[in-house]
């Protein structure tokens, strides 16, 4: 009898692990989802130069970058808004996106200029209100696919790609996913320059209606330039859009990893040998607003404050002077140091920072005591929403769980 019983027990318990949110069901880790848009196809062409059209570089490019993320990270799905010659429109590009529960929305483009004017390099796109009248353009151009559907008026509630009060919308709207855009957006144009040794046109904002309708983290990336003959040359060749695939790959590699150790402390991502790893085994802040406005100088892609290496120097040693446990919230990066009254510290004293893997990264906060931590980050919640905090031991970073854990003994016994 006693038996029975517990066998009775052990169905019941398994039964409940089954059906329980917070059984084995729960436990199967979901594939990390990327939708890669090639821009434009069918009888939409994009830009056309003298020798090839948009449409087929992209797709080109996205199917090579597919091809990459499937061959080397099995945890991942692929899924392609189009992956032939076929025009997709714009909403539903995004709805493909939406209707997948992606985590990435990545969407591949390729520049021009009129009037035969020349220029270079790659560029990266997040949603937003186009602060320059080149910006505008190009998301003008872009957003012209719609007038290739006959029922745009409907579908996109009157709005007209070719008129500038149309853009108004993008600044009223807010965009929960604008910190992880841009800070992947950043990722790629490091790529572009570091390892495609692409001329750097930085990162910017436009009102591009594909982003607008996804709902995650979303970019749009500018190979280069058709218009311009050596760059075209360059996008048709097999080292080009290998090469530029290439970049945007391990752009999204890096952004994985550091995603999966901000939220389990942990990674399988590896990154390909030859590319230091920005994170040094613990997690990038995404709430650097890294956007460049300005096209006179390509590679300024952050604020123009002066820089001041001295203090970095400083902050890096007074952490390494630190005996024991501490713990800090990070509240933001940056590619280059900011001054005390940047607009981003938003007014906050007594702020440090630290540089690594190339970046600084800003803190605030400074104590043994994970809780005094924890009720510092909870009073700046409203105005740094995406902090968390992270740990050193002896000066050096650590997995911040297994601080806590280590702080926790120390208090129980």
């Amino acid at each position: 009898m006693k038996l029975y019983r517990r066998y009775i027990l052990f169905i019941s318990i398994c039964l409940g692990l089954l059906t329980s949110p917070f059984g084995i069901s729960s436990a199967i880790a979901k594939d990390f989802v990327v939708v890669i848009d090639a821009g434009h196809g069918g009888h939409d062409p994009g830009a056309v130069g003298k020798i090839s059209k948009e449409k087929n570089i992209n797709l080109n490019v996205a199917l090579k970058l597919g091809k990459q993320i499937k061959k080397n990270c099995p945890d991942v799905k692929v899924v392609y808004t189009r992956e032939r010659d076929v025009f997709i429109p714009l909403d539903r590009r995004a709805e493909i996106a939406n209707d997948a529960k992606a985590d990435l929305f990545i969407s591949v483009h390729t520049n021009a200029l009129a009037n035969n004017r020349v220029a270079k390099g790659a560029s990266t796109w997040t949603l937003g209100l186009a602060k320059s009248d080149a910006n505008l353009e190009v998301a003008k151009r872009e957003n012209s696919v719609i007038l290739y559907e006959s029922d745009y008026k409907t579908r996109y509630a009157g709005f007209n790609p070719n008129s500038a009060e149309s853009y108004i919308i993008f600044e009223f709207m807010q965009d929960k996913y604008m910190s992880q855009s841009v800070h992947l957006a950043s990722l790629v144009q490091r790529h572009f320059r570091n390892t495609c040794q692409r001329v750097d046109r930085g990162v910017h904002q436009a009102g591009f209606l594909v982003l607008k309708a996804s709902a995650m983290p979303s970019i749009l990336v500018e190979l280069g330039f058709i218009s311009t003959p050596e760059e075209e040359r360059y996008l048709n060749s097999e080292t080009g859009t290998t090469t530029l695939a290439d970049g945007i790959f391990r752009a999204f590699l890096a952004y994985k990893r550091e995603q999966e150790i901000r939220q389990n402390g942990s990674s399988n991502t590896i990154l390909p040998e030859d590319v230091p790893d920005p994170v040094k085994k613990e997690t990038i802040d995404t709430t650097s607003n890294e956007t460049l406005e300005n096209e006179e100088s390509p590679k300024e892609v952050v604020s123009k404050a002066p820089q001041r290496p001295q203090q970095v120097e400083k902050a890096v040693t007074s952490q390494t002077e630190r005996s024991g446990i501490v713990f800090k919230i990070q509240i933001l990066t940056s590619s280059r140091p900011l001054a005390q009254n940047d607009k981003r510290l938003k007014g906050l004293k007594g702020v440090d920072y630290y540089k690594e893997g190339g970046i600084y990264k800003y803190t605030y906060g400074d104590s043994s005591d994970y809780n005094n931590v924890l009720r510092t980050k909870r009073n700046i919640a409203a105005q740094f929403k995406d902090a968390f905090i992270i740990a050193f031991k002896d000066g050096k970073k650590m997995n911040v769980n297994v601080a806590i854990d280590e702080f926790k003994r120390k208090r129980n016994k």
